[in-house]
């Protein structure tokens, strides 16, 4: 038996982008970094990112490309994918990737996006 389940909270990398497939159905794809933060046994403060590609089907990524930008933090579910391949030079490359299932948005509002520039700001 096994289990492919991960949880993630990071943000994203890069604007995410979509594609549509032959079959009509819709993906769009993002990068997401995730910080592990913490104090060696000197006492020093250490910091790791991890980078990962994340794939997003159908209704949840159409969100995902209206809602989601390069910075914004996001909580993404899914699992795991392996992929491996050769480059133009022969060398054998991989890495894993997301598919992700589901996803939560995380913070607050941009305050920004809430001011109302055509009204005087009393201040």
């Amino acid at each position: 038996m096994s289990f492919n389940k991960v949880i993630l909270l990071g943000n994203l990398t890069r604007d995410p982008e979509q594609k549509e497939l032959a079959s009509g159905m819709k993906v769009a794809s993002f990068g997401l970094a995730v910080n592990d933060k913490w104090t060696d046994k000197n006492g020093e403060k250490r910091e790791e990112v991890c980078f990962l590609d994340v794939d997003v089907w159908g209704r949840q990524g159409e969100v995902i490309m209206q809602y989601f930008t390069k910075g914004k933090p996001i909580l993404a579910e899914g699992k795991l994918k392996f992929r491996s391949w050769e480059d133009d030079q022969g060398n054998k490359r991989s890495k894993h990737s997301l598919m992700m299932d589901r996803f939560s948005f995380v913070g607050g509002r941009d305050p920004a996006q809430e001011i109302d520039t055509d009204d005087d700001i009393p201040f």
